[in-house]
C-alpha cells in the first residue's frame, strides 16, 4: 500500500507537468489539430511532411491505398502520437503495458495501463486510456522466457517460429505451425498461460539475403565467382554473371555458403554470358557492393562510350576503376574465342570473373577475363549486360523499378523492359524515334522523356 501511495503521486506530478507542458504549448495532441497561434511548435510540426522523401510517400500511396494528403497527414499525427506516448511511458513507469496507433488521418492514441488511477494522467494527454492486466515489462519478461526455451529446443521449435509482444491483446503471442508445439514451449517456460494467446499459423518464416552485384557465389560448393547485376525474369528473381563460372543446370550457394540457385543459361566460349535463377530465400536488389561495401545504385544500362571511366566490384578484390578502351572486341581464351566483348583498364583477378562493371550508375557488363592482377595493373575484358539480357529475356533490377506499365493511350512499339541498340527505332505516341544509345527500357524512359537515349525522326 505504501508503494500504491507513492505512485499515485508520482503520476499526479506527472500529470501536472505535463498539463503545464501543454500550457506552455510543447506538447503534441494525440490527434493532431490546428495549434494556438501562440504555441510553439508540436514534434509533428517540427518533422514536416514538405520534407518528407517523395519516394516514402508514393511508397504509402502503393502500399496502405492513401492518397498524398493522407500520406502526409498520417506521418503527422503518428510523429506526434510518438512523442505522446513517449511521455506517458516515463510518466507511468511499472504501470505502462503499451501504446498504439490506429486509423489513416485520425491517428488515435490509445495507451495501456495496469492501474485505473494512471487514466486521468492518459487522458489529459488527448490519448484514450485502456487498462489491462499485464504490464509491458511483465509481457516482455515472459517472452524472454519463451525465446530462452525455444533456443534450448533449436529447430524442434521451428513449428512455433514466430513470438512478438501484442499491446492491443495484451498478450505474447506465439504463432504457431502445431500449436502443440507452442504449447509445450509455454509449459517449459514456466509462463503464465493466461498471458499467452497461440495463434494458429500456415507460414514458416525463413531467411531472406540481398543479392548484390560484385558479390560472392560458389558453383556446385567448389569454385567461386562473382554476381554480375540482379535481374528478374518475369516473377523470378536471379542475376547476371559469366557464361565460363558454371553450365547449365549448375547450382550455386551465396557467400554465406546457403543455397542460392541454378544456372539457367550459359554461353561460353563465342559469349561470356549466364544467368542464374535463385530460390524464395534471396531478394534482387538494384545495388552493386562499392568501395568500402557501400551500396552503388544501379539506374539503367546506357552504354557508356570509348574513354569513358569504369569501375568494377568483384569478390576476391573488391571496388577498382579504370577507363573503357574498346568496345566489340574478340578474344581468345584456351578455351576457345569470345567476341563482342569491352576491354578496359580495370585490374582484376581470379574470383572477381561475373562481376559487375558500372560506369555512374549505369550498367556495363560482367568480368569475363584478363591479364596482370590488381598490384602490378593489367587489361580486363567484359561481356557487355545488354546483349546478355536480350539473349535471356531478363530485366536488370534498377532503383526505378516500379513495375509501371508506359501511360494508357501513349503505347506504340516502345516498351519498358526491351533492350535496345543504337539505330533502333519505335513509335510512341504517334511519333517515331530513333534510339541512340544502348539501353534497356524502364518506364519513366519514354522516348520523349530522355532525348539522350531518343531523337526523334
Amino acid at each position: 500500500m505504501p508503494h500504491r501511495h507513492r505512485h499515485t503521486r508520482a503520476v499526479a506530478a506527472a500529470a501536472a507537468a505535463t498539463a503545464a507542458l501543454l500550457v506552455a504549448g510543447l506538447s503534441g495532441s494525440a490527434s493532431a489539430g490546428t495549434a494556438p497561434a501562440d504555441s510553439a511548435p508540436t514534434a509533428a510540426e517540427t518533422l514536416r511532411t514538405d520534407a518528407a522523401p517523395p519516394a516514402l510517400l508514393r511508397a504509402m500511396e502503393r502500399d496502405l491505398g492513401l492518397d498524398r494528403r493522407q500520406a502526409e497527414r498520417r506521418l503527422v499525427n503518428e510523429a506526434d502520437a510518438g512523442a505522446v506516448a513517449g511521455r506517458l511511458r516515463a510518466a507511468l513507469g511499472a504501470d505502462f503495458a503499451g501504446a498504439w496507433v490506429r486509423g489513416a488521418e485520425s491517428g488515435t492514441l490509445t495507451v495501456a495501463t495496469t492501474d485505473a488511477a494512471d487514466v486521468a494522467a492518459i487522458e489529459a494527454q488527448g490519448a484514450v486510456a485502456q487498462v489491462v492486466r499485464h504490464s509491458l515489462a511483465d509481457l516482455d519478461a515472459a517472452k524472454a522466457r519463451i525465446d530462452r526455451a525455444a533456443a534450448e529446443r533449436g529447430a524442434d521449435a521451428a513449428d512455433a517460429a514466430v513470438r512478438y509482444v501484442d499491446v492491443r491483446t495484451n498478450t505474447v503471442t506465439v504463432q504457431a505451425v502445431r500449436p502443440s508445439v507452442a504449447r509445450a514451449l509455454v509449459a517449459a517456460a514456466g509462463v503464465d498461460a493466461s498471458a499467452v494467446r497461440v495463434e494458429k499459423a500456415a507460414e514458416k518464416p525463413r531467411p531472406l539475403y540481398d543479392l548484390r552485384g560484385g558479390e560472392a557465389y560458389y558453383i556446385n560448393n567448389s569454385g567461386r565467382c562473382s554476381i554480375g547485376f540482379p535481374v528478374t525474369k518475369g516473377s523470378q528473381e536471379g542475376f547476371a554473371t559469366a557464361g565460363h563460372c558454371g553450365r547449365t543446370g549448375a547450382s550455386t550457394t551465396g557467400y554465406n555458403r546457403v543455397a542460392q540457385g541454378t544456372f539457367q543459361g550459359s554461353t561460353f566460349p563465342g559469349r561470356d554470358m549466364a544467368w542464374v535463377a535463385v530460390n524464395s530465400n534471396w531478394r534482387a536488389t538494384p545495388y552493386v557492393s562499392g568501395a568500402g561495401g557501400q551500396n552503388v545504385q544501379v539506374t539503367g544500362s546506357t552504354q557508356a562510350p570509348v574513354g569513358a571511366s569504369v569501375c568494377r566490384s568483384g569478390s576476391t578484390t573488391g571496388w577498382h576503376c579504370g577507363t573503357v578502351q574498346q568496345h566489340n572486341t574478340s578474344v581468345t581464351y584456351p578455351e576457345g574465342t569470345i567476341s563482342g566483348v569491352t576491354r578496359t583498364t580495370v585490374c582484376a583477378e581470379p574470383g572477381d570473373s561475373g562481376g559487375s562493371y558500372i560506369s555512374g550508375s549505369q550498367a556495363q557488363g560482367v568480368t569475363s577475363g584478363g591479364s596482370g592482377d590488381c598490384r602490378s595493373g593489367g587489361t580486363t575484358f567484359f561481356q557487355p549486360i545488354n546483349p546478355l539480357l536480350q539473349t535471356y529475356g531478363l530485366t536488370l533490377k534498377t532503383t526505378g523499378d516500379g513495375g509501371e506499365e508506359p501511360p494508357p493511350g501513349e503505347g506504340g512499339t516502345w516498351a519498358a523492359g526491351t533492350v535496345y541498340q543504337p539505330g533502333d527505332t519505335v513509335t510512341y505516341g504517334g511519333a517515331t524515334y530513333r534510339c541512340l544509345q544502348g539501353h534497356q527500357a524502364h518506364a519513366g524512359w519514354e522516348p520523349p522523356n530522355v532525348p539522350a537515349l531518343w531523337q526523334r525522326v
